[in-house]
């Protein structure tokens, strides 16, 4: 009996062929702690889950976290309303009307941190008549940008598109409240004919969003329309510039008086930023962002409270055989690299199921967004997420395999 387990434990690694070899070697030490794992899979499986989570939570959110907030941006109207500069001249008492040449709207475009740029020309108490009655109303002659700028929608019908600025097509989008003035009813204004200085364009749709409640009273041209056929329409006089996210308002505030001084006069010039929105929105998510990391990390935490107490729990039932391996010729540095091995097989086998849960996450959300991961910084969240399953591996499992590895053998032999 004595010598069929001498032989296997000699079989597992527990024991040297010969007394000149160590007990354990290091492909011992994985097989056996991978073994371990596996036989006790149900006991693991909680704590193996909540880091799994944690890790690819933190590898998605850090990937994504800039794409994300673009995504707000675009679709949040207080968000996307907190990163839109306003550029315009300011008229000046006897001095001549600036605006913006194209070559400065090229240079502004270029701004890094600058999504799109929007240019107007507007008219003040511009009247039409339908069925013999005058109606005023402001005339806006914008470019497509201007939609998306202010996340405007079509509630009925369409907005205007780059064929209708192309072509400087006689189309126009109203307001909801002046669609309904004119003709009865926004829905039935689609399709009606608009005459304005005895030329006729077609209402192809009327603006919805949250941010067409102030102009609800207006019409819209293409800005290339408007211009050919308007007359007293203004020049550019005023553009919007929409930034990537919140943390590029303030470089590119600082960028875009500077880059209109080099291209052109800026006598008059005003630029207004929403700081305080700004300010509150910068607040919101930094506490939402908070959050988020905080539960990301209380995660990991409790993983690594669960796998010191699963282990602690492990040393206590395996008491008797810890015993008979010393009393074998185990040394105290085999008992604790078996343990902490132990440990350490939990950690990176949940860190590389996290690992492949933030591929799929960061995947779904590039398909979502209609975008890419920066390059590098996804292979640098892989590795930041195995080193600290190495991290929690040892730090969750060095106390349990330390005093695994100080039991004495006559104590641990006699434990019941």
């Amino acid at each position: 009996m004595a010598n069929k387990t001498l032989q296997s434990l000699r079989a597992e690694g527990f024991l040297p062929k010969d007394r000149g070899t160590r007990l354990l070697r290091f492909s011992d030490l994985l097989r056996i702690s991978f073994r371990e794992v596996v036989r006790k899979r149900r006991r693991y499986i909680g704590v193996m889950a909540a880091i799994a989570l944690g890790t690819a939570g933190l590898i998605t959110i850090v990937t994504m976290g800039r794409d994300l907030k673009a995504n707000l941006n675009n679709d949040l109207d207080l968000l996307g309303g907190a990163t839109i500069i306003a550029a315009h001249f300011d008229l000046q008492m006897g001095d001549r009307q600036e605006w913006f040449r194209t070559g400065t709207i090229d240079a502004i475009e270029k701004i890094p941190g600058v999504k799109e740029v929007t240019k107007s020309r507007f008219r003040s108490a511009a009247t039409t008549t339908f069925q013999e009655k005058v109606y005023g109303f402001n005339l806006l002659g914008v470019d497509t940008n201007y939609w998306s700028l202010f996340s405007f929608t079509p509630r009925y019908g369409r907005l205007f598109n780059d064929a209708d600025i192309s072509e400087g097509r006689k189309v126009c989008v109203l307001g909801q409240d002046l669609a309904k003035m004119i003709f009865g009813s926004p829905e039935g204004a689609v399709g009606q004919m608009l005459n304005l200085d005895n030329n006729l364009y077609t209402v192809v749709g009327i603006i919805g969003g949250v941010r067409a409640a102030d102009k609800t009273l207006m019409a819209f041209l293409p800005i290339t329309t408007a211009q050919a056929r308007v007359p007293n329409i203004s020049e550019l006089s005023s553009l919007y510039v929409r930034c990537n996210t919140w943390d590029d308002v303030a470089p590119v505030a600082a960028a875009l008086e500077k880059t209109i001084t080099t291209y052109q006069p800026s006598k008059g010039l005003r630029i207004q930023v929403g700081w305080e929105p700004l300010k509150q929105v910068q607040r919101v998510f930094w506490w939402v962002s908070l959050f988020i990391y905080a539960s990301i990390g209380a995660t990991l935490v409790l993983g690594g409270f669960g796998i010191w107490n699963i282990m602690m729990a492990a040393v206590t039932a395996r008491t008797r055989e810890i015993g008979l391996k010393k009393a074998m010729g185990a040394e105290d540095s085999d008992i604790l690299w078996q343990f902490l091995f132990e440990a350490l097989c939990v950690t990176f086998s949940s860190a590389l199921l996290g690992v492949a849960l933030g591929m799929v996450g960061v995947q779904y959300m590039c398909r979502s967004l209609g975008t890419q991961p920066p390059e590098g910084l996804f292979a640098i969240c892989l590795l930041a997420g195995l080193i600290f399953a190495a991290v929690l591996g040892v730090g969750s499992g060095l106390y349990p395999s330390i005093r695994a590895s100080r039991m004495q053998v006559v104590d641990a032999m006699r434990y019941e």
